[in-house]
């Protein structure tokens, strides 16, 4: 339960994040945005051209986006692998441990 309220809360919170960016940008390739910057002369001019850079603006952000999750994917990968084996190490550990106590016991 407590995993679901956090999970909503979480949407909420990054909702309201992307709204309050998206005011303060106005239409994207419109023109100079509210946001105190304008982007750049051509995204300035709004038209056409501001258009077409905010445009490619948003597919370059989301390929890095797209690339940053699959490193974060592949290192979750890598890590777990890395603790498979070592749980499997360590199980081994303790088998050459058990026998050491068994022919201690069998010694006596």
């Amino acid at each position: 339960m407590s995993r679901f309220l956090l999970k909503a809360n979480l949407r909420a919170c990054i909702a309201s994040q992307i709204r309050m960016a998206s005011d303060q940008l106005g239409e994207l390739g419109k023109g100079a945005g509210k946001g105190g910057g304008g982007g750049g002369s051509v995204r300035e001019a709004g038209g056409a051209f501001g258009r077409r850079q905010a445009a490619e603006e948003e597919r370059y952000f989301k390929q890095k986006e797209k690339e940053q999750m699959e490193a974060l994917r592949k290192h979750h990968s890598e890590e777990i692998d890395h603790h498979k084996k070592e749980i499997e190490r360590l199980r081994k550990e303790i088998c050459r441990h058990e026998g050491k106590i068994r022919r201690l016991k069998h010694d006596d």
